[in-house]
């Protein structure tokens, strides 16, 4: 399909179809040019036919307090004393030029938001979060998100509302934060923070269907990952993999990536402290499945146990900055493969296929892992193709 302005719902249909057939290309490519393109296409109609509108300034205020961990006292700079704070927030004051003014230039809310006119329908819009507006409605309907809804992309905007109380449950109080996030986007494209944020909260849905064990908190041990590393070396590991985290209190989660997200994984604690793993799968290899898998479990221990109350995004091609990227890198490589046995095989990108076979049926490994780690710590992933399990992990699980 040759790009082109998207007029009517029939041609939307059809864009929707053809972002599916190029949902995994690979970033930089033509293909994954064309997936942004058409991406933005779409967004563009969808803001023209089916526009939601602005929020209240009310709303607006109170939804950056949250955002931004305010109390009512932080807003007396631009609001003016206490009691005009109090009386704004109860909706007993109207906003002031000045006050506009200085909530633009302090908190950064839009003018256009905090100008707007009260009106009938903002009664409606208030149970609505700010961040809501910026969820990629068409897609998750078209995935099945809204419980009970099978209606069209404008039946879903127009019952935006209902669609999202459903979906966000108890509301904000379960909107998670996404405090830490690596750079999870294309190059050179800035990260949706809208669609992030709708990924994670359908993934603490899922994660909440799940039957699983009570956590203990130091379940996640070197001992414990060398016993799920073992796993691997068997034909249904995935699978296995995701009942032993069950019963171990660690509830994983399977949901692919939504359009300009392009994460691998993620870490993240349920309301109730119980811990979550999510994979995306974007890559079918089951040398990128242990990894991350091991990668977001170390968040969970190194970082979610106690107060941790992150939500660590990952996209793991990117390389780690943070010092809890790092620590959680070094945790997942060692978990795989200890530090001492991979010292001692002096396994590079001029082992032969046999010696990562041999030192992987020595260690009870599956041989992508070993393989996968040469790849990575070589940046040369051309090597070992035939090793690193292309196309063995999505068929364990139904997406």
């Amino acid at each position: 399909m040759e790009p082109k302005l998207i007029k009517t719902e029939a041609d939307h249909a059809r864009a929707l179809a053809h972002i599916e057939a190029l949902f995994d290309a690979r970033p930089g490519t033509p293909e994954g040019d064309a997936l942004d393109l058409w991406v933005t296409l779409v967004e563009l109609y969808e803001e023209r036919a089916f526009p939601i509108p602005v929020p209240d300034p009310l709303t607006a205020i109170r939804f950056r307090m949250e955002q931004q961990g305010l109390k009512a006292r932080d807003l007396v700079p631009y609001i003016g004393s206490p009691s005009k704070v109090s009386e704004v927030l109860a909706g007993q004051r109207e906003l002031s030029k000045t006050m506009i003014r200085k909530l633009v230039d302090g908190l950064g809310i839009p003018a256009e938001v905090l100008l707007k006119e009260p009106s009938p329908s903002d009664a409606r819009q208030t149970d609505l979060p700010e961040v809501c507006r910026s969820f990629p409605v068409a897609e998750m309907a078209r995935r099945g998100w809204f419980p009970g809804f099978r209606g069209t992309t404008i039946e879903a905007k127009r019952q935006l509302n209902q669609l999202m109380t459903a979906f966000l449950g108890e509301g904000e109080r379960r909107m998670p934060t996404l405090a830490l996030m690596r750079q999870s986007t294309r190059k050179n494209t800035a990260a949706d923070g809208g669609a992030l944020t709708a990924w994670a909260i359908r993934v603490m849905n899922l994660a909440r269907a799940e039957t699983a064990s009570d956590y203990r908190p130091g379940t996640i041990t070197p001992v414990f990952l060398e016993e799920l590393a073992h796993l691997s070396c068997l034909e249904s590991g995935p699978t296995v993999a995701k009942e032993y985290l069950n019963k171990n209190g660690v509830r994983l989660v399977i949901e692919r990536h939504l359009p300009r997200t392009h994460l691998d994984g993620a870490a993240l604690k349920l309301p109730d402290g119980e811990p979550v793993v999510a994979l995306t799968l974007r890559h079918d290899r089951l040398d990128n499945f242990w990894f991350t898998l091991f990668h977001e479990l170390a968040h969970v221990a190194l970082h979610l146990e106690g107060d941790g109350g992150e939500v660590f995004i990952d996209d793991l091609s990117e390389d780690a900055r943070d010092h809890r990227e790092k620590e959680a890198d070094a945790m997942a490589r060692d978990g795989l493969i200890p530090a001492a046995e991979w010292r001692a095989a002096r396994l590079d990108r001029n082992a032969t296929v046999e010696q990562v076979r041999e030192f992987a049926e020595r260690q009870r490994i599956h041989p992508a892992i070993p393989a996968g780690r040469i790849r990575r710590e070589g940046g040369d992933y051309t090597l070992f193709t035939s090793l690193v399990g292309n196309g063995m992990v999505r068929s364990h699980f139904a997406q």
